[in-house]
């Protein structure tokens, strides 16, 4: 198996150069030069197995330059109850007839982040070793909330690293916030930007791929590598989990296997969704991935319509996670849907960066429509749709799984497909408590944990340690920059 470049298939590298790497040299992202299969009777064997052992088969198929026993230190290092709080890593819970939450946030940051985050250091320097380089791997990150903890959280302290994030000044809830500006560590680095994420990931996606600063930093005994699902190592984890749950509603007996289901995915940066086309195109059977967006809606109307266009406002919402008008890993859809032709690749994603806009192909278009179907909410929906849900079945959301449901429910009215589905539960509801209280009706003042005290009362979930332990540590990380000074606070930081 080896790794092509979205805009310039000649590219051809290992897996662990481009777990290394991040992104290409020419800017495009990494994919593997083929699908691997799943056979219906792997993954009904699979129900048999750990997460862990799920992770290390399907992992396999892709790192094919890793050992067995390269992976088996992966999985077993990310994948164990002193990370989750679950032996089953990914919980599934069964909210009402044919309908589950697949809960990816038992992990230490309480997102879904963590499904990836706790692994990729384990991937990346492995990696590195594979690679033969003695340099220093500098990680930058921009985040919408939850990748930024995440990534801190799974690089701090990791030897030969150095992890920088960057995160929208008033683009995240507080608790996000206060997650990512107390991380300890002695190799982590975090600043807000004056802007949104669209900023932040434009300003990193910049850096990675100027040669200059890519010299000074390699004179310096330095490379760097990304955290963000634009790393094919941040990517690849999360199929995995849509295998696994697949395989565990066989075990359960809620599905025949190869009976079809529906995957629900809030997204912004589209990764998570990716993920789920992925595991559909390994031999998972899914009948429709539909894509929910809150009010920055530019994943709706492009899939609807084939035109992506990110003139529009930017809102800021209760789901800041999906707040994102520039969706990266839709290069990597795209790629595959056009015959991995780099040439249109190239000349969609310049006239985006160029004019904020392209339109794609009669055939893509096709394609798009009958693999996905989309919708979205505004905030108020979203509120109401957790207020649903609590009443009705006594089911505490976050935010951005609520405009899932509410994505779900309208599709369910529009088609009346009633095929078993599972819904994708991106964060724990304490991380946007004070959105949540006040869907449900509560009140708590306006203290941040005054409000977790609230939730715990009314939800009945026990606060994750993580989070409670957040109330009394001190501020490490409280400076802000403008967009134009990302390079200079990198350098800054690491001393060049």
């Amino acid at each position: 198996m080896f790794y092509k470049s979205t805009r310039n298939s000649n590219v051809n590298v290992s897996s662990a150069q481009a777990i290394a790497q991040g992104i290409s040299e020419d800017g495009g992202l990494f994919v593997p030069s083929e699908i691997p299969a799943l056979t219906l009777d792997e993954i009904r064997q699979m129900g048999d197995l750990s997460y862990a052992d799920r992770a290390l088969f399907v992992f396999s198929k892709y790192l094919t330059d890793f050992s067995g026993a390269e992976i088996r230190y992966c999985v077993d290092g990310a994948y164990n109850t002193k990370n989750f709080d679950s032996e089953n890593i990914a919980e599934l819970a069964h909210l009402f007839d044919g309908t589950y939450m697949l809960e990816l946030w038992h992990g230490p940051t309480c997102a879904f982040k963590d499904m990836a985050l706790q692994i990729l250091p384990y991937l990346l320097t492995t990696s590195i070793k594979k690679i033969g380089t003695d340099k220093k791997v500098v990680i930058l990150v921009a985040t919408s909330g939850d990748t930024g903890k995440a990534a801190l959280e799974g690089f701090k302290d990791v030897e030969g690293t150095s992890i920088i994030v960057f995160y929208p000044e008033d683009g995240v809830s507080a608790m996000q916030k206060k997650q990512m500006t107390t991380q300890e560590g002695s190799n982590v680095g975090v600043c807000a930007i004056k802007g949104n994420f669209d900023d932040a990931q434009n300003g990193v996606k910049a850096i990675f791929t100027d040669a200059a600063t890519g010299k000074e930093l390699a004179d310096n005994g330095m490379m760097f590598s990304s955290a963000n699902s634009i790393n094919w190592g941040r990517l690849a984890p999360q199929i995995i989990y849509y295998v696994s749950t697949y395989a565990q509603l066989v075990k359960e007996q809620q599905i025949d296997v190869g009976e079809p289901i529906n995957i629900v995915v809030p997204t912004g940066n589209f990764g998570n969704i990716l993920a789920g086309y992925y595991a559909k195109k390994m031999g998972v059977p899914v009948n429709k991935l539909i894509c929910a967006s809150n009010a920055n809606n530019v994943l709706t109307d492009f899939i609807n319509t084939g035109i992506y266009d990110r003139n529009r406002q930017f809102h800021t919402t209760i789901s800041p996670s999906m707040d994102i008008l520039i969706s990266s890993n839709l290069e990597r859809l795209l790629y595959l849907l056009n015959g991995q032709n780099d040439a249109q690749i190239r000349e969609w994603f310049g006239a985006l960066a160029k004019d904020g806009r392209y339109e794609v192909s009669d055939e893509v278009k096709k394609a798009l429509r009958e693999e996905f179907c989309a919708g979205f909410c505004d905030d108020e929906q979203t509120k109401a749709t957790i207020k649903e849900i609590y009443d009705k079945y006594s089911y505490t959301c976050d935010t951005h799984t609520a405009v899932a449901v509410k994505v779900y429910e309208d599709y369910k009215k529009a088609t009346g497909d009633d095929t078993v589905t599972v819904i994708a539960s991106t964060a724990s509801p304490y991380k946007f408590s004070g959105s949540v209280l006040s869907a449900i009706g509560a009140d708590a003042g306006e203290d941040e944990f005054d409000k977790v005290d609230k939730l715990a009362e009314i939800s009945k979930l026990p606060v994750p340690e993580s989070l409670a332990g957040l109330k009394n540590k001190a501020v490490r990380f409280d400076k802000t920059i403008d967009k134009a000074d990302m390079k200079k606070f990198i350098f800054e930081s690491l001393g060049i």
